[in-house]
């Protein structure tokens, strides 16, 4: 029996070869049209680039009335260091600018070259450079409203001594646009010096030494570094205290939360010295009033040193005790009571100009004293 082979029915490599695949002709065609617009945005953007990279490498035009200027030192920036005084009066110009200017010349007194450490007099003629000072939108300060003045409780050419209320910080920072300072500069004037000579706290109420010139400033600075300023508080702390008198010597040390909140803590390794005086002016069971002085200044010390002792302030919203607080809000003591009770009650000094004594008292704010004889009409 004869087998016939049948012809394979696959074509041959070259048949194969010159043989066209049919074109996915959606598919190429898409591809191309996305190639070309891609291509042609390109072209488009490529002249802008070029424009915006020539525009940055060229200099910023100077305005055309930017110029040298004198300036005169008046007398409540004479003692200053020319260095202070430039860093005051050109905001927003970086210090390493500054002291290049003063190195290179630039800037002068009275016409001649000085160095940064120079300290200025009343009179002086400081030439100020050509130099953009970066403008910062203005942020309106209003003036204290006559019925809202803080108390005056001693006030002269040198010092302007006043009781500051409670709930008004000192100055603006940390999220507070303006404090004490900045309203009281805009209520007595720009041409006005003063400064604050030391802080409290947000919360605290009391005396603080505003001061009025330059050199009473310097002064200040130097006897509260050497102890010179005695300073004495009131408070009213959680708990029944246990000694008439007690020296408090914990060293505190500052840090921030996670959330960027500045706090203290009694810290044996990192803390810097701090010592408070607690004398003992009435028991009331559940609370005890004290008188607090203070030999050193640290950040929030009464409070630290009053809570790391077992003493925690009424009202104190950092280291108190909340749940107390709360209670104490709702009237626990007798009286609703919504604030911290640490008042700056009295400051004993030698006047920095005149050298006379001074010893000035700043009573109770209302809220703190209907509290206090809430406390002792209870206690009979």
């Amino acid at each position: 029996m004869s087998t016939e082979r049948h012809p394979q029915k696959n074509a041959t490599d070259k048949e194969v070869t010159n043989r066209k695949r049919p074109e996915a002709k959606g598919r190429t065609r898409k591809g191309k049209d996305i190639l070309e617009q891609i291509r042609s945005a390109q072209k488009e953007q490529k002249p802008s680039v070029q424009k915006q990279e020539k525009a940055r490498r060229l200099p910023k035009p100077e305005p055309q009335n930017l110029k040298a200027r004198l300036v005169t030192v008046s007398a409540a920036n004479e003692g200053q260091r020319l260095d202070n005084f430039l860093i005051t009066l050109l905001k927003g110009v970086p210090k390493s600018h500054i002291y290049r200017m003063v190195r290179n010349g630039e800037v002068r007194i009275n016409k001649g070259r000085v160095k940064v450490e120079a300290r200025l007099k009343a009179g002086d003629l400081v030439r100020i450079p050509p130099i953009r000072v970066e403008e910062k939108p203005n942020s309106y300060v209003p003036p204290i409203k006559s019925e809202d003045m803080p108390n005056i409780l001693f006030e002269d050419k040198d010092l302007l001594i006043v009781e500051k209320p409670a709930g008004m910080a000192c100055h603006g920072g940390s999220g507070i646009s303006y404090g004490l300072i900045e309203r009281m500069r805009t209520t007595f004037g720009s041409d006005q010096f003063l400064e604050l000579a030391h802080r409290l706290d947000r919360d605290t109420s009391g005396v603080i030494i505003l001061a009025k010139s330059r050199r009473a400033l310097v002064r200040l600075h130097e006897m509260m570094r050497e102890g010179e300023v005695q300073k004495v508080y009131l408070t009213l702390v959680k708990g029944d205290w246990v000694n008439d008198r007690q020296h408090v010597k914990l060293p505190l040390h500052k840090f921030l939360t996670a959330s960027g909140e500045r706090r203290v803590k009694v810290d044996k390794e990192e803390g810097l010295p701090s010592h408070s005086i607690f004398t003992l002016i009435e028991r009331f069971g559940q609370v005890s009033y004290l008188e607090v002085e203070l030999k050193t200044g640290r950040t929030h010390q009464i409070r630290v040193h009053a809570q790391a002792s077992g003493f925690p302030l009424v009202g104190d919203d950092k280291y108190g005790d909340f749940d107390f607080n709360a209670k104490v809000e709702q009237g626990l003591l007798g009286v609703p009571f919504k604030r911290m009770f640490l008042h700056a009650h009295r400051l004993t000094l030698n006047h920095p100009i005149s050298g006379d004594k001074l010893i000035i008292e700043s009573p109770l704010p209302a809220e703190c004293k209907q509290l206090i004889e809430v406390l002792e009409k209870n206690a009979k």
